[in-house]
């Protein structure tokens, strides 16, 4: 009865640990000739075309090894602009939704995820020695796993490809890294293991239960 019943635990953590190796990052900081070679690599593919070398580069160097989480406000544009492929009208929303699709897949392979997509409701209810508001339509957060990562899915030859789906879609934008402070959502770290555990427990006590109905 013991092996019938508590196999599933073993099960659950073989993959809670699968899980905890794709989603840490185990590899620590970026070292300076990861640092070089990353922007190099940007250089030569013109990714940082909407960035400063400079600030990246400094953001890069600073690693800690830790996740983080880019903070991006977005202005969609208004109306239809042309398909950066087919050139045909399409509303600036629908290019921003197929963009987001798809960079969503990416960022899952390199172990990140969406945190946050807000909608705005409403102008700003407080502000002060800042531009009139441009009109954000959305706030979005997006955890990686690390900067390394953060670099390996912006080099990412599916990234190229989507890319021009986002800056034809928005009128304006900027995106800043930040990390967590305070927060009380759990982490998929908890999260994963509590939905885990109640699997585990709802197939143990099935297994239990029928090995005593025999």
């Amino acid at each position: 009865m013991m092996i019938g019943a508590w196999w599933v635990w073993l099960v659950a953590l073989a993959v809670y640990a699968a899980f905890r190796l794709w989603y840490d990052n185990w590899r620590g900081p970026l070292s300076p000739a990861e640092v070089d070679a990353f922007m190099a690599e940007a250089a030569r593919t013109k990714i940082n075309e909407y960035s400063d070398p400079a600030v990246v580069r400094a953001f890069l160097e600073a690693d800690d090894g830790r996740e983080f989480i880019m903070s991006n406000l977005v202005r969609v544009h208004p109306g239809e602009v042309a398909h950066p492929a087919s050139g045909a009208p399409v509303p600036g929303l629908t290019l921003l939704r197929d963009y987001g699709r798809r960079f969503v897949k990416v960022l899952l392979r390199h172990g990140g995820h969406p945190m946050l997509v807000l909608r705005k409701v409403g102008g700003y209810i407080d502000s002060w020695n800042t531009p009139a508001d441009p009109g954000w339509h959305v706030v979005g957060a997006m955890r990686y796993r690390s900067r390394r990562d953060m670099m390996k899915l912006a080099i990412d030859p599916t990234m190229r490809d989507v890319h021009p789906l986002k800056t034809a879609g928005t009128a304006m934008t900027f995106s800043f890294p930040t990390q967590i402070v305070m927060g009380l959502a759990l982490s998929p770290r908890s999260w994963v293991a509590l939905v885990l555990a109640l699997l585990a427990a709802l197939v143990h006590l099935a297994s239990v239960i029928a090995l005593v109905g025999r």
